[in-house]
């Protein structure tokens, strides 16, 4: 197990084994004011550096508020940033970043169109060849058991089979980058397991570069490479942490002990910034995760 303490504006470079179809990402000192030089200026996120390699899968956690969102969306090119430099690949973002694929907490399908249709909304937005998609469309749904789904209406499939098929329709054109921002936030926690490890089973396809935006530090910790730490308001990285399991990863991690004690070191950093308070350890290798004591500031 590395746990890495990264200074402020210190950047940290690591390796990706295997062969990957993601893209470098850069983040040079990158910060977010909001309403510069007026009275109501607030700074949202102090300047934040990290690199992260073509087909790494990194979460960044921290509590409501910190900018992790923020940063993601200035990563797309969604929102302009204060200062600093954002490059995917050997392109500078200064505007939206096409190239992605992206998944927010809300599903965001079309009422009206079956869960097929909805995946095959990107043939039309992105001149994709309809039957090159619906190939895939249909391997996709297949891998995530959700064959009888297809021709489905949203309203007509539970919350875990909504978010799965917007898991399909982020990564069926197969791009480079997925961002994802609280993508399970929805979800009832046994369904939460279940798309977590559908996640890893299809990030690990063609392994394009993941940001990943999360509260949960089991989630985090489940499903990454590295970890990027964040303190509260106004937002900075704090330490970043080098998550050495294999892969793929079972689907409940808590009978691990080096499991324990990632998370058991991040809630100690979330306690230390008095972000959490009265934190019981996680039971390791017990095969059940204690139930700790946990009150947000």
């Amino acid at each position: 197990m590395q746990l890495n303490a990264v200074g402020k504006g210190k950047i940290v470079k690591d390796t990706v084994a295997g062969a990957t179809t993601g893209r470098s990402i850069s983040i040079q000192g990158v910060t977010k004011v909001y309403g510069h030089g007026s009275a109501q200026e607030f700074e949202a996120l102090k300047p934040v550096s990290m690199e992260i390699k073509p087909g790494e899968f990194v979460s960044i956690v921290g509590p409501s508020g910190c900018g992790k969102s923020t940063l993601m969306l200035m990563v797309a090119g969604l929102l302009p940033r204060s200062s600093g430099l954002i490059e995917i690949g050997d392109r500078a973002v200064t505007t939206a970043f096409t190239d992605v694929g992206i998944a927010f907490q809300d599903h965001l399908l079309l009422d009206f169109r079956t869960a097929l249709d909805n995946v095959l909304l990107q043939a039309d937005i992105r001149h994709i060849d309809k039957d090159l998609l619906r190939t895939r469309a249909v391997d996709l749904f297949r891998q995530l058991h959700l064959e009888k789904a297809t021709d489905k209406y949203p309203r007509q499939m539970s919350g875990g089979m909504r978010q799965r098929v917007s898991l399909i329709r982020t990564i069926v054109h197969e791009p480079p980058v997925l961002m994802l921002d609280e993508p399970f936030g929805a979800l009832d926690a046994l369904t939460r397991l279940q798309v977590r490890s559908d996640l890893e089973s299809l990030w690990l396809r063609n392994k394009p570069t993941v940001l990943f935006i999360t509260h949960s530090v089991e989630e985090a910790v489940g499903l990454s490479d590295r970890i990027f730490v964040m303190s509260p308001s106004p937002g900075e990285i704090i330490e970043e942490i080098t998550v050495d399991l294999p892969r793929p990863r079972p689907i409940s991690l808590t009978g691990s002990p080096d499991f324990g004690k990632y998370a058991d070191h991040i809630y100690a950093l979330f306690e230390k910034m008095g972000v959490l308070h009265g934190i019981a350890p996680v039971a390791h290798g017990s095969g059940a995760q204690s139930a700790p004591a946990r009150s947000a500031q």
